[in-house]
C-alpha cells in the first residue's frame, strides 16, 4: 500500500526496446526490481539502504521483492555497469558504514520509461505456482483437493477484506494513481474468490469429479490431452 505520492519527474513518451547488455557484454532484462531502481531514483539520488527503506516505506515491497539487499546490490551493479546509473558520491559518518550515493543517467531514465511502457502495455506468462499446481491438482483426488482449495479460499478472502480496506483508507488522502497496483491486485484477487467459490461448489456437487482411472486413461490417450 503506497503510503506518500513518490516525487518522481514526469514520464514522457519512448518507443519500446528489448534487452541490453553492460560494459563486460552480460544481457540486462528488465525487472521488477530493475525498474523500481530506476523510477526511485528520478526522485533523487540515494543510497543503496534508502533505496530499499523507501521501497518498503511506499509500500511497493508488495508488489517488489527488497526482502534480499544483496539482490538489490546486484541490480544497482547491473545497472551501474549498463550506464544506467552512475556514483554520485561516497558518504562517510563515524555512525554508519560508507554508503555509495547514486543518480540517475540521461540513459536510464530513456530506459525506465522504455521498461515501463514495455511492462504496461505486453502481458506476459510470469509463471507463477498457482497454476502450476492446478495443472497436477487430479493427483490429490477431489477431496484434497476441496480441502486445499478451501483454505486458499479463505486466505483469499481475507485478502481482498484488506485491501478494500486499505484503499478505503488510504483512497480518501493520496492520488488514485499511486494506489493502481492496489486496485489490481484487489480486482484480480476478488476474481480468482469468484472462481474459488464456484469451483468448490462444482467440488461439493459432484458436478466436477474425477477418479485414477480417468485420470489414467487421459494420460495414455495423446488425442484426448487437453489444450496447454
Amino acid at each position: 500500500m503506497s503510503t506518500r505520492k513518490p516525487e518522481t519527474a514526469p514520464c514522457t513518451s519512448a518507443p519500446a526496446t528489448s534487452n541490453l547488455s553492460d560494459m563486460a557484454g552480460s544481457v540486462i532484462r528488465p525487472s521488477p526490481l530493475a525498474v523500481s531502481v530506476l523510477c526511485m531514483l528520478h526522485a533523487e539520488p540515494m543510497h543503496p539502504y534508502r533505496l530499499q527503506q523507501l521501497i518498503k516505506a511506499w509500500g511497493k515491497d508488495q508488489v517488489v521483492n527488497v526482502g534480499n539487499r544483496a539482490n538489490l546490490y546486484k541490480t544497482i551493479r547491473r545497472l551501474l555497469d549498463a550506464g544506467l546509473i552512475a556514483v554520485l558520491q561516497t558518504e562517510r559518518d563515524q555512525l554508519y558504514p560508507e554508503r555509495t550515493v547514486y543518480q540517475l543517467t540521461d540513459a536510464g531514465r530513456r530506459q525506465a520509461v522504455r521498461w515501463l511502457e514495455d511492462m504496461l502495455a505486453i502481458p506476459r506468462n510470469e509463471y507463477p505456482e498457482f497454476p502450476a499446481a492446478l495443472s497436477f491438482a487430479m493427483l490429490l483426488g477431489p477431496p484434497g483437493v476441496r480441502a486445499m482449495l478451501d483454505r486458499r479460499a479463505g486466505l483469499v478472502r481475507e485478502q481482498v477484506a484488506r485491501l478494500a480496506a486499505g484503499l478505503a483508507e488510504y483512497g480518501a488522502t493520496l492520488p488514485r494513481v499511486t494506489l493502481l497496483e492496489d486496485e489490481y491486485k484487489l480486482a484480480v484477487a476478488s476474481a480468482e474468490l469468484g472462481w474459488l467459490d464456484g469451483l468448490l461448489d462444482d467440488l461439493k456437487t459432484g458436478e466436477l469429479t474425477w477418479t485414477e482411472e480417468s485420470v489414467a486413461a487421459v494420460a495414455a490417450d495423446p488425442d484426448a490431452q487437453p489444450p496447454g
